[in-house]
């Protein structure tokens, strides 16, 4: 017995070829979230801070406008941050990873407007950033919207499912035809644009009426278990409700029992089946390391 506890220890240090890391990806992950945290909370402190200056000082010039430009937009993208960092631990993680980058593109156009001189040379204001940082903020803003959504893709249930894709769909069509008129220099939809505003308010009320009843729906209904949507482990023929050969009850066998814990905490936690096993793995190889580090007895 006391051969064998070292091996059963120093085992989950060793993973196989090729397997991946999600321990490190999950403290990536958190440190992602907290700087996302400190510049929102710092930008929303700095413009506090410029607010009061200007208002006790009453002195508002072009800096002052300039710097609280700047530290609302930092804030809005962090806020835009934090909901792309939401799924960029689960299977969607690519539609986070596109967020994030539309998120920093509006970022640095914003800036270039905010802090390029009024007037040059007579000109005025450059209108293609105006339009490109229009367009990329529309997109970053529905990526966000999606991905806030998009939490909820590791559900089984039909009803949530069905919701999810129907409010996936609408959100991707408001964006779209928001970005039209801007990409089209308003030639879309032209000069009677009564009908297209038309079923852009009717898309925009279901885009509205999903973000708001997928969440309720998704607390309301019950999560379906995975052992009973799925085949039974080797040894049952007909279900999980078959009997023994012995005549006694059926018992689940321990990957149905496994299985069964891990749909609980889904339903409780609403994390999906990925997030559970890289917060449960980097749970055990903090204990494990910390368990390295003490003396040997």
């Amino acid at each position: 017995m006391t051969q064998d506890a070292p091996e059963l220890r120093h085992a989950p240090t060793e993973p196989a070829a090729g397997a991946p890391t999600p321990a490190p990806a999950a403290k990536a992950l958190r440190g992602y979230r907290r700087i996302a945290i400190v510049a929102l909370v710092a930008s929303l402190s700095i413009t506090a801070v410029v607010g009061i200056v200007t208002l006790l000082s009453g002195d508002f010039g072009e800096v002052q406008g300039r710097v609280l430009g700047t530290t609302l937009l930092i804030a809005g993208a962090s806020i835009l941050a934090l909901c792309h960092l939401s799924v960029v631990g689960r299977p969607v993680r690519v539609v986070g990873f596109v967020g994030l980058g539309a998120s920093a593109v509006a970022l640095v156009i914003g800036l270039l407007l905010i802090w390029t001189p009024w007037y040059d040379d007579g000109g005025g204001w450059p209108v293609d950033l105006w339009r490109w940082f229009g367009i990329t903020s529309i997109i970053a803003a529905s990526l966000a919207h999606a991905n806030l959504l998009l939490q909820l893709s590791g559900r089984r249930r039909r009803a949530v499912r069905t919701a999810l894709a129907i409010t996936l769909a609408a959100i991707a069509v408001v964006a779209v035809m928001l970005v039209l008129p801007l990409l089209s220099d308003w030639e879309i939809p032209g000069d009677d644009g009564g009908e297209y505003w038309r079923w852009f308010g009717v898309i925009a009320i279901v885009d509205a009426l999903g973000t708001i009843v997928l969440p309720v729906v998704a607390l309301l209904v019950r999560e379906q278990p995975v052992a009973s949507a799925e085949t039974p482990a080797t040894g049952a023929t007909d279900g999980s409700d078959a009997p023994r050969l012995d005549g006694g009850p059926a018992e689940a066998s321990a990957p149905d029992a496994l299985e069964q814990r891990i749909a609980g905490l889904t339903e409780r936690t609403g994390l999906d089946r990925t997030a559970l096993l890289e917060a449960a793995l980097d749970d055990f190889e903090a204990r494990h390391a910390d368990a390295a580090e003490s003396p040997a007895e």
